[in-house]
């Protein structure tokens, strides 16, 4: 067995490795739009585990983009070992590790029904962050959505908005955990070249002409079906706790269904129990739980 630096060669057998086991792990990274886009760069240093038949049997790769490094900290794509042995864990995390210079610190997402690498990593010395839940709502009817007077709801003008959609994100999300890291306008322009965009999918709520909150739908699937995923659901501080939130998602709820799709998707923190509840009054159920597990370099 031995641990090698993934080659340009060998980027489909790390692809179909990946597509072999997303199941088993957290596949924020792993969809097929994301691995048909895979490259070996310095943004996804990679390893893989090899056997004596030199067949992939294990892998390990960051997510290494601008946000992250601006956040000081990597993310994992996959980390992952057919083989149960912690020693090529260790390994691979090994390799991984040269990749961190100027970053303070690593991270994963993990399912909490998957023990056996919970107790691979927990032997590595990471310890829990924090929980995560994904919750989903399928074809319900959607209450009407009611602004008050001085609000406007509107969708977003690309060449016009990124500035107002950065202010409301990162002021509501400044203290969140994961979320800490504001995004620049560069990062908000991208979200409109990704291809999940949605057109009409961002909207943003005004208040006597000012931005107070973005909300964001965008395609995605889940269990092998369409459904639109929900997210960022952002107010400013100043105005949380007064039920702008649930307009905001009632009006992403109601565009999904004039959109077509038959289901929605959203992940909330585990500490967010205000959103949380609010999520589920509004027909969410929750369907899976993830840890993120973190480790200082």
């Amino acid at each position: 067995m031995k641990v090698t630096g993934l080659e340009k060669e060998r980027v489909c057998d790390f692809v179909a490795y990946c597509k072999k086991h997303r199941k088993e792990l957290d596949d924020s990274y792993l969809y097929d739009s994301d691995l048909e886009e895979f490259e070996v760069t310095l943004e996804n240093p990679t390893y893989v585990l090899i056997n004596e038949q030199e067949e992939i049997i294990g892998a390990a790769s960051f997510v290494l983009d601008d946000y992250h490094k601006r956040g000081k900290r990597a993310r994992f794509r996959i980390f992952h070992s057919e083989m149960e042995n912690i020693q090529f864990y260790q390994e691979m995390l090994q390799a991984l590790l040269t990749h961190t210079t100027d970053l303070e610190k690593i991270f994963i997402f993990i399912p909490v029904t998957n023990k056996k690498l919970i107790e691979m990593i927990e032997g590595l010395k990471f310890s829990v962050e924090r929980f995560s839940f994904l919750l989903v709502r399928e074809d319900l009817e959607v209450p009407h959505v009611h602004l008050p007077d001085g609000y406007e709801l509107r969708a977003f003008r690309p060449g016009e908005d990124e500035e107002n959609w950065r202010q409301v994100r990162n002021a509501a999300f400044a203290t969140l955990k994961g979320s800490e890291t504001p995004i620049t306008i560069e990062g908000v322009a991208e979200l409109l070249t990704h291809q999940d965009y949605l057109e009409g999918g961002m909207m943003l709520l005004f208040h006597q002409g000012n931005p107070v909150g973005v909300i964001r739908g965008a395609d995605d699937e889940y269990e092998d079906a369409p459904i639109m995923n929900i997210g960022p659901v952002a107010i400013l501080p100043a105005y949380q706790g007064s039920g702008l939130g649930r307009i905001l998602l009632r009006a992403a709820l109601e565009f999904a269904k004039e959109s077509g799709y038959r289901r929605t998707i959203l992940s909330v923190n585990g500490e967010n129990e205000r959103a949380k509840a609010l999520y589920i009054q509004e027909g969410f159920k929750q369907v899976e739980a993830v840890a993120c597990y973190h480790y200082f370099v």
